[in-house]
């Protein structure tokens, strides 16, 4: 998500010195460092969740905390701190930076090992809390929707790397992501090795079609994505839309009546251009616009799921 625009570690907010959770201790950004045999950064070995604040609650900590800890299990890993430490953690994190409105990482890293890939000779996970601001798209797109292209790179298949994995590794996506840079776009769609719709670099994806909403399956090769369950589950059943999960071509994006991204740190943002093919009205549409506004109202009422 290199288009992300993030406040510099060392600035501060309002009167609070900006400070990292790093195992049970909150230290100053200056101090917030992992050792170089840490196979985090060796290797990528590690998981991680991109969270949001607003007005001091933190949006699904639990569903986040969940996921974390599935993809942890999924790569033998085991948080050395307990969901409840690790929600603890979070919101004082947020209270030393002061800060209610916020973006928030959390990274649990394998831990300090040998230069060998053997991920059972790191004694003891990282664990690291950053609460920052971000502003992955400029404020203007979400009116008047954004220009994607589709990536020429596909999706590692699901055999290979589990998807529901958030692990460290982001390289595929990233590579998908420079070709969105060269194209001048934010943003990306990721097919399959199937050739079917699977996400983007680092959103999900939705098309809306005579009034139904459609999004392809986590079989596609999707990551399971917070905020897609939350328009799935809460926000089109609140507004009375139907949605599909299914297999979907890139022929049911380009037919589509409006198309859309979710993502914790993209909210809901709507497409109005796929390449050279507009799509729909080529702006936010209506049913996005619902959706967007339903979000809105729920987080300014409270976070869901706190």
């Amino acid at each position: 998500m290199t288009s992300a625009a993030v406040s510099p570690a060392t600035a501060q907010h309002g009167s609070h010195p900006r400070k990292i959770w790093m195992d049970g201790h909150l230290v100053d950004p200056a101090d917030a460092k992992i050792s170089v045999y840490d196979h985090g950064l060796l290797y990528g070995d590690g998981c991680f969740e991109g969270l949001r604040g607003y007005g001091g609650r933190i949006f699904k900590l639990d569903s986040h905390l969940r996921r974390l800890e599935a993809s942890a299990g999924h790569i033998r890993l085991k948080i050395p701190y307990s969901r409840t430490e690790l929600a603890d953690a979070t919101k004082a994190t947020m209270e030393a930076c002061g800060m209610a409105n916020c973006y928030i990482r959390m990274v649990v890293t394998r831990g300090v090992g040998t230069l060998g890939l053997h991920p059972f000779k790191c004694p003891r996970p990282g664990v690291i809390i950053v609460v920052d601001t971000i502003q992955l798209y400029p404020h203007e797109l979400y009116k008047a929707g954004m220009k994607v292209i589709v990536a020429k790179r596909p999706r590692i298949p699901v055999s290979c790397l589990d998807p529901s994995i958030k692990s460290l590794n982001y390289l595929n996506n990233i590579l998908a992501k420079i070709e969105a840079i060269d194209a001048d776009v934010l943003e990306a769609i990721m097919l399959n090795t199937d050739g079917d719709v699977s996400e983007c670099t680092g959103d999900n994806i939705f098309a809306v079609k005579n009034g139904r909403i459609h999004t392809p399956p986590t079989s596609a090769g999707i990551l399971h994505g917070i905020t897609r369950q939350f328009v799935i589950d809460e926000l089109a059943p609140a507004l009375g839309l139907p949605v599909d999960e299914r297999r979907m071509q890139l022929d049911d994006l380009y037919s589509a009546d409006e198309v859309f991204l979710t993502g914790t740190a993209a909210e809901i943002i709507g497409v109005s251009a796929i390449g050279d093919q507009t799509i729909g009205i080529g702006r936010m549409g209506p049913t996005t616009a619902r959706l967007e506004s339903e979000f809105r109202r729920r987080i300014s009422e409270g976070a869901p799921e706190n």
